[in-house]
């Protein structure tokens, strides 16, 4: 996996932070400088925090865990879906709903009647259904797949998140943090990377910015992924 320069997250904007007076004094190891009223990240320590949380997390897709990735903020959401659907690992985008992980068995029964629902629309021997009921049970599967879609084949709860915007996603850091989920993500300057356990210090703002850090988090849980297949191959001959 090829190292990231700073000249490539200087290109996108990874750099900067919040207006000082958003800022939270706990990002101040990560601050390299004021400019002109805004906060400076220092990218010395972007690509440390990177490489040691990249480490983490291809050990986790090595042995097997999953990671859901979460970010419902409208510049990331697509970013994050594709990142996490080539790696075939879980994602929200749409919106956290309150109980996702600390009341999952619930969210997979709502998995469940989606999936139902697909299988009587796409059943022939439901003729007898009228247009009015199957335009009604296509609306409600598109609703579930819409906040659900990016979950419908975890069939347990994850390993450990990443999220964009611990600040945005408060919700998902504190059911993750309460179920003892390791917790990876993107902190800008007006966020405690403190409640965090792999703070990566970067603007989570700009879609420039969001896509090199997914994607480089991604490439690295494919290598995980990929040594994993190895393995398993090289014990079966």
């Amino acid at each position: 996996m090829k190292n990231l320069t700073h000249k490539e997250l200087l290109d996108a904007g990874v750099h900067f932070g919040h207006l000082k007076k958003k800022w939270n004094p706990k990002m101040l190891p990560y601050i390299f400088m004021e400019r002109k009223g805004i906060h400076v990240i220092d990218l010395n320590r972007t690509l440390e925090c990177l490489d040691e949380a990249c480490q983490a997390m291809k050990q986790i897709a090595k042995s097997g865990g999953q990671i859901m990735f979460v970010a419902t903020k409208k510049q990331a959401r697509d970013i994050v879906a594709e990142a996490a659907s080539s790696i075939n690992m879980p994602y929200v985008t749409d919106r956290w709903l309150g109980g996702m992980m600390t009341n999952f068995s619930t969210i997979r029964k709502s998995v469940r009647k989606m999936e139902n629902i697909d299988r009587m629309l796409s059943d022939n021997s439901l003729s007898s259904i009228t247009k009015k009921e199957r335009l009604t049970l296509t609306r409600e599967r598109n609703k579930i797949e819409k906040v659900l879609g990016g979950i419908r084949n975890l069939k347990r709860v994850p390993r450990a998140v990443f999220i964009v915007d611990i600040s945005h996603e408060h919700i998902a850091l504190s059911e993750s943090k309460k179920l003892g989920l390791r917790t990876f993500a993107m902190v800008d300057t007006n966020s405690n990377p403190n409640s965090v356990d792999f703070p990566i210090p970067a603007n989570d703002d700009a879609s420039k910015s969001i896509k090199i850090i997914t994607d480089y988090v991604t490439a690295a849980i494919r290598e995980g992924l990929e040594e994993r297949q190895k393995s398993k191959e090289g014990a079966a001959q």
